[in-house]
């Protein structure tokens, strides 16, 4: 960021957690988004989508997404599994947080990765949607990490594989 968004001078200066103009003294932090992701397991395969659109189309990912304003993560959970597979979110479990770097439209965003678990007694019918183009079911002992998008991801199903 370059010019203050209060008084509009050049002299915006980017700090570790914000920015200050030094002009007016107004100060801009830069909070992280959050997003919450299920790991979706069935018989010991995990349920990942593949991605439809920007940044990392064609790789795969964990169904969920970024927590909208007024939203719990667990409430985020809840739409983005409706909104995405058509699936309703059942009696999600905490795993863990992971940072991530999530590039969009030339800019990084920081995000926390809010990671749930899931584990169903079947396969449940989905319709993907959404931004999801599709969803494959991978035996929990041949999954590659190098096919999922984002670091995040890979080190929560680094974790879970253990």
């Amino acid at each position: 960021m370059k010019y203050c968004p209060r008084c509009a001078q050049p002299v915006f200066l980017r700090q570790t957690k914000s920015h200050v103009c030094s002009a007016c003294g107004f100060t801009l932090f830069l909070n992280v988004a959050a997003a919450a992701a299920a790991i979706l397991e069935v018989d010991g395969a995990i349920l990942a989508c593949v991605r439809a659109g920007e940044p990392e189309a064609g790789k795969l990912d964990l169904p969920g997404g970024f927590v909208d304003y007024h939203e719990s993560a667990e409430q985020a959970l809840r739409r983005e599994l409706a909104e995405e597979l058509g699936v309703e979110c059942v009696n999600p479990v905490y795993f863990g947080s992971y940072p991530n770097v999530y590039p969009y439209r030339s800019v990084e965003y920081r995000t926390l990765d809010l990671i749930f678990t899931m584990v169903l007694p079947e396969r449940p019918a989905i319709l993907p949607a959404d931004d999801v183009a599709g969803v494959v079911w991978l035996n929990k002992s041949e999954i590659a990490l190098s096919a999922f998008a984002f670091p995040s991801i890979r080190d929560a199903l680094t974790a879970y594989l253990r």
